[in-house]
């Protein structure tokens, strides 16, 4: 059984188009997130900050470069993973700047989803659910639909079916935009605790200020390429 060391990239590349026309999105990026760290990932638009989760979420395939995500080489000049849909549903969590709740399934049911596609028993797939639902403090919602949720609950569940299926690594796109300080604080503290208490690697994708000074460690993207910066880690220790 593989262990969990978070995520590594090392000289990733991606190239749109070719010849004359070809734009180089990214010229060679490398990073390493480790199990329990939550990570700022910052840049300006056309950075290149979409185009590298898109990679490390396997939704879109580099040009070039190596990504280790625990001890198993996923990418290395081509994927050495068979099924990117699997790889996607059971080892990289998801959490976008909206929650994409399913509007006809109940709370517990729209986190036991992924793990019930994976083939895990239903009453199983319900109680590890219910179990992330307690350690997020909306488990009093757990039979309600997504539109009777505030947007911070709505929130707290989608963080929960980010880690649903205990992912090394969960990619968080702007998770605080829509947010007042607030309630961005409070989701910038959910994911350090399900950070620490899960031991996944959390990259956050993010322009918001409110939260930048959070991080223990910055990676900033700029033309394609970053470059890592200590943070203020302000709050978390």
């Amino acid at each position: 059984m593989s262990t969990n060391k978070g995520i590594r990239i090392e000289g990733l590349k991606k190239r749109y188009g070719s010849g004359d026309t070809a734009v180089d999105a990214l010229k060679g990026v490398t990073m390493q997130v480790d199990p329990g760290e939550v990570v700022g990932l910052v840049g300006p638009s056309g950075s290149g900050k979409s185009t590298l989760l898109k990679c490390l979420g396997a939704v879109i395939d580099p040009t070039a470069g190596r990504m280790v995500l625990g001890d198993e080489v996923i990418y290395d000049d081509g994927w050495k993973v068979r099924d990117l849909r699997a790889l996607r549903r059971d080892r990289i969590g998801f959490v976008f700047q909206a929650p994409y709740l399913i509007p006809f399934l109940d709370v517990t049911d729209n986190v036991a989803l992924l793990p019930m596609l994976a083939g895990m028993p239903n009453a199983e797939a319900r109680a590890r659910a219910l179990e992330l639902l307690t350690a997020l403090d909306v488990q009093h919602r757990a039979k309600a639909m997504p539109s009777q949720l505030s947007g911070g609950e709505q929130q707290r569940v989608a963080i929960a079916r980010g880690l649903v299926n205990h992912p090394p690594v969960i990619l968080a796109d702007e998770p605080t935009a829509p947010l007042d300080s607030q309630r961005a604080m409070a989701v910038i503290r959910i994911l350090n605790d399900m950070a620490k208490k899960y031991q996944t690697a959390i990259i956050v994708v993010t322009h918001d200020e409110k939260i930048i000074p959070t991080f223990k460690r910055i990676y900033h993207i700029r033309d394609g390429v970053t470059h890592e910066e200590a943070g203020e880690g302000r709050g978390f220790d």
